[in-house]
């Protein structure tokens, strides 16, 4: 991860059935806030959760486009994206016991 830069993320619910595509500087810190149910109405509705994908940037303008990018994309267009790098959807920042 880049101490100074942007993420473009994707998340997910446990039945990876829900996909929700976001952009943050602080990828730990919005993670905990879509667990935490204050990330956003639509993750906490739908319990995403769980990180499949994530790029980083250094610049937010790259960032913001890319995530329009694969907003803009099909569902199948996201799925192939997440399993290029998670081929089983394992959450990329595990709970901590």
């Amino acid at each position: 991860m880049l101490k100074n830069g942007f993420y473009v993320y994707i998340l997910t619910n446990k039945y990876n059935t829900v996909l929700y595509t976001g952009v943050t500087n602080n990828l730990i810190k919005r993670v905990l806030e879509h667990r935490s149910k204050t990330g956003s109405k639509f993750t906490a509705k739908y319990n995403v959760q769980k990180l499949v994908y994530y790029e980083c940037f250094i610049y937010i303008i790259d960032a913001i486009a890319r995530e329009k990018q694969i907003k803009a994309g099909s569902r199948q267009k996201k799925i192939d994206l997440i399993e290029k790098i998670n081929i089983n959807w394992e959450d990329l920042f595990p709970v901590q016991k």
